[in-house]
């Protein structure tokens, strides 16, 4: 098939997108496919006739544009199929204020949070008690994400420049393990246990130097939580809608509760991303995911 990667964009993940885009070439390659990259950031104006001449869209953007529903509402619009989830549920899935209602309302632990819109963080003290967890409310790959021990802190983290005009979503913050879970065409994959080798958390860096985090998978964690982790996972990508794949993150608190954080749309997709990790535990290769991938885009076409 002749396929359009989009990948890019104009998020603070482009690089990371690109990265991940130049493996999926590789792959597609590989199964026989003829690859043509479209960046939207060079040009989203030809966007329309770029899919011109394609059989199939594979998408690999992070935050907005990408996971925000954009790309995918024209590609709905154009009847280029691509995998992933539809423009509403991909929009539903990125707003973490939205899906943490929708967490709440399908029974999911989630932490207790509030949404600071843009216009109020300037004069926003947290009604949540310290410490907290504070994030860009549409953002990904854990930038401009801040732990707030005090007003001190919480004063000198709005002021940073990464997080300037952006709506935020605080938590409060639950010390314990990270945890994530894919789910792929409706069957949970093993959970991958988390461990930053240095940092509070698993940030920025710790997800994409290599060597800075240590990722076990399958998590080794009793079969109990496996099949808990699991059961959220899934509960969670089908009360927002989602279809063909993602990847849930959590939080292990200390008396054995897991929280989950969010959900991603569209994971990251290097060899050694999370999901693709997840999916070889089951004996898929990268390639062979690729392909599962482009095949549940096309059954969702027909």
């Amino acid at each position: 098939m002749n396929i359009l990667l989009i990948a890019g964009g104009w998020s603070g993940e482009r690089e990371v997108a690109l990265s991940g885009a130049r493996q999926i070439e590789k792959g597609l390659t590989a199964l026989g496919h003829t690859v043509t990259l479209f960046d939207p950031a060079r040009d989203l104006r030809g966007l329309y006739a770029a899919t011109q001449g394609h059989d199939f869209a594979f998408i690999n953007l992070h935050g907005s544009p990408g996971e925000d529903g954009l790309i995918q509402c024209l590609l709905e619009r154009i009847g280029m199929p691509f995998q992933g989830s539809d423009a509403r549920s991909s929009l539903l899935a990125l707003n973490k204020a939205v899906a943490k209602q929708i967490f709440e309302a399908a029974g999911l632990d989630t932490p207790q949070w509030e949404f600071v819109p843009a216009c109020h963080v300037n004069e926003w003290r947290p009604l949540l008690p310290f410490p907290i967890v504070v994030k860009p409310n549409t953002g990904g790959s854990s930038l401009g994400v801040g732990i707030i021990g005090d007003e001190e802190e919480l004063d000198a983290y709005l002021a940073t420049p990464e997080i300037a005009g952006q709506d935020l979503l605080a938590e409060v913050l639950i010390r314990g393990q990270e945890l994530t879970c894919g789910v792929l065409d409706g069957e949970t994959l093993p959970p991958i246990l988390i461990r930053p080798k240095r940092g509070e958390f698993f940030d920025y860096d710790s997800k994409y130097q290599p060597g800075a985090t240590e990722e076990i998978c399958p998590a080794p964690v009793s079969d109990e939580l496996t099949a808990r982790l699991q059961s959220m996972a899934r509960a969670a990508h089908d009360a927002l809608g989602l279809s063909d794949y993602s990847r849930t993150d959590f939080m292990l608190a200390a008396d054995g509760t897991p929280y989950l954080l969010e959900v991603n749309t569209l994971p990251g997709m290097t060899a050694t991303s999370l999901l693709p990790q997840e999916a070889q535990a089951v004996g898929l290769s990268f390639e062979q995911l690729l392909a599962r991938l482009i095949e549940l885009g096309l059954r969702k076409k027909r």
